[in-house]
């Protein structure tokens, strides 16, 4: 049986809000089987449970935000990346402020802290998502298109494409696809950081946005070049974080996709589009597992190894 997988121990980290700037404690504890990812509100006086879901999105300005009964939680992508990438299905994540730590940007601090905690299989089978006919969501206006898809495929791969007008961003990879049957997420996608432009820093934080980033936990651009000392840890390391954000995005289904994801210029709210647009197409997909793990498709049954 592919089994679903939780992790072993409770594991910690101190962190800041990459947009509230605030100072935030994340804990991480194992889940019971068919639990889901559970993000929980610690904080307040009533401490608030928000399952994920495609419905549970509540915005997707600059980060996608999740939220219930009054409570939300922002920026959850690059930890549900990680759990997308080393196949955790049950979850709960403790924060006692409403943004998810940034970290370093990426989500490879989420991955060792999984990693860490040590990776558990379970008594009960992984459910995926398989999709059975494309569905697309696409914007076509004068002078802005862009559009995600999901078509049928053996596995999960995804491929996204970039358009920016910037001399550091044109001299790298503007394309990148990534199979989860050949590569490995945690050497080829997890280390990508988020980016940014000091050119919209001031209008961002003027809106209560980007109060915590800095060059420790993002790739800061002026309009020439990146300014970072370190420079960039993958050649296309802007597109692959596009890559990152889209896996993190995409789990917010609340089971893995077998699924080829594609995109041109997505982003957190057009894959949450493409998600309530594949659900309510309930001819589009089906809820497989799998009694023997050598009948899944390649990348699923072993966990991802570490660095």
């Amino acid at each position: 049986m592919l089994a679903q997988r939780t992790i072993k121990n409770v594991t910690r980290a101190v962190g800041v809000g990459l947009h509230s700037g605030l100072r935030v404690e994340l804990t991480l504890r194992p889940a019971a089987v068919n639990t889901g990812i559970v993000f929980r509100r610690v904080d307040l006086v009533e401490p608030v449970d928000i399952p994920i879901s495609a419905e549970a999105v509540t915005d997707t300005r600059m980060a996608s935000t999740i939220g219930q009964d009054g409570a939300k939680v922002s920026t959850v992508e690059h930890i549900m990346s990680a759990c997308a990438g080393l196949g955790i299905d049950n979850l709960y994540v403790d924060l006692t402020a409403e943004e998810v730590p940034i970290l370093d940007g990426s989500a490879s601090g989420f991955v060792y802290l999984l990693h860490q905690a040590g990776i558990a299989l379970q008594a009960a089978p992984k459910q995926f998502v398989r999709v059975l006919r494309r569905v697309e969501v696409r914007v076509d206006g004068v002078g802005e298109v862009k559009w995600a898809r999901l078509d049928p495929y053996d596995g999960f791969k995804l491929r996204f494409e970039i358009d920016f007008s910037h001399p550091a961003v044109d001299s790298t990879g503007q394309a990148v696809e990534f199979d989860m049957g050949e590569g490995n997420y945690v050497r080829d996608i997890a280390r990508a950081r988020t980016f940014g432009f000091t050119r919209d820093v001031e209008a961002l934080r003027s809106h209560g946005l980007a109060l915590g980033g800095g060059y420790d936990n993002a790739i800061v651009m002026d309009d020439y070049k990146v300014l970072n000392s370190d420079g960039l840890r993958y050649g296309d390391e802007f597109a692959k974080h596009k890559i990152l954000d889209a896996m993190g995005d995409l789990y917010l289904l609340g089971k893995p996709l077998l699924a080829a994801y594609s995109a041109y210029r997505s982003g957190h709210a057009m894959n949450n589009q493409l998600l309530r647009a594949l659900l309510a197409e309930r001819d589009a997909w089906e809820l497989v597992s799998f009694e023997e793990e050598k009948r899944a498709p390649k990348g699923f049954a072993q966990p991802a190894l570490a660095w």
